[in-house]
């Protein structure tokens, strides 16, 4: 392994600069040159490679986003996309990969390599926490601290007004994000794409609840089956008139802002698993940490994305929230 590239790619998260660091650090440590692929696949694809050393990445540990900047494929889901940028990969003589991402930059690199022999090694990048093989994703724990202070501060507000508040976080395909934020807040219901949502429970629920209670705020993961905060919301109004009820979308400051010190330790763990797993010649695996342990998942099985949700924490949320 005498040089490798690395890049970022899918959604930001938190956290992907602390683990590029490691990464550009571990492999001069170890005498291996390190090229930087900016925006993602599109970038291997226009040939947007430059050199790493230890001082392009100085003073980036705490800053959220990406360096390298990222983006979202379209032309390297193509095979004369993946064409291109396995041309550029063999110009440049690289010997490894180190990619930063989600379930799409895996699913990339997994069909990348039916044509391309050169291995890439994963580092889970996406504040949704929705891989198998790790228990905390890079940026998830930035991402839920990032959801609570938001929702401490909307507290205020439904405190002050006697209001319901619906409060919507990202969370397409999964509901971790809403889940343990959720639980940090004390919201009185949880609405998450992996349980089945029934409105009219949600209603009796209000309804029977503490009067005494000045607020009451609900957390929506924006892939709930129900269809969203303020589809849920207009379904309550018409029900509770009485009910001042109001809508917030977090939306995407849930990506940003700097990362905490758990993702930064986590995120720079990984990284520098990832150079060494290289070096072990591991290929199409993700690094992941389990019970505070580095371990290694194939790639398929990672993207696919079925871990259980804790049935305690779901349970736990009906009973504190009385």
């Amino acid at each position: 392994m005498k040089k490798i590239a690395v890049f970022t790619s899918g959604g930001d998260s938190p956290g992907m600069n602390a683990c590029l660091r490691a990464v550009v650090r571990t492999a001069v440590y170890h005498n291996i040159e390190v090229v930087g692929i900016m925006h993602g696949y599109d970038g291997m694809i226009n040939n947007e490679f430059f050199p790493m050393g230890t001082k392009s990445v100085a003073n980036i540990v705490h800053r959220g986003g990406t360096i390298l900047k990222t983006a979202r494929s379209k032309e390297f889901m193509t095979e004369e996309g993946r064409k291109k940028a396995l041309e550029n990969l063999l110009k440049h003589k690289i010997d490894g990969v180190v990619v930063i991402g989600g379930d799409g930059s895996f699913k990339g690199a997994l069909e990348f390599s039916k044509m391309c022999n050169i291995p890439f090694v994963g580092c889970p990048g996406t504040i949704d926490n929705d891989l198998v093989g790790t228990d905390f994703t890079i940026g998830y724990d930035t991402a839920i601290n990032t959801v609570v202070d938001a929702v401490d501060k909307i507290r205020d507000t439904a405190e002050s007004h006697d209001r319901l508040f619906f409060v919507e976080v990202m969370g397409r395909d999964a509901g971790l994000i809403a889940l343990r934020a959720g639980i940090g807040v004390g919201a009185e219901s949880i609405l998450i794409p992996e349980t089945k949502t029934d409105v009219d429970v949600l209603i009796k629920r209000l309804e029977n609840g503490r009067k005494s209670k000045s607020s009451k705020i609900i957390i929506v993961a924006e892939g709930d089956e129900a269809g969203g905060a303020f589809t849920i919301a207009e379904q309550v109004k018409k029900r509770l008139p009485d009910f001042d009820t109001r809508v917030t979308i977090l939306g995407h400051i849930q990506r940003g802002g700097n990362p905490s010190a758990m993702d930064r330790v986590n995120s720079s763990r990984m990284g520098f698993a990832a150079v060494e797993a290289l070096m072990q010649g591991k290929k199409n695996v993700m690094v992941g940490i389990i019970d505070k342990n580095i371990l290694f998942t194939p790639f398929e099985k990672a993207i696919k994305h079925i871990q259980e949700l804790n049935p305690d924490l779901i349970r736990m949320v009906n009973i504190l929230s009385l």
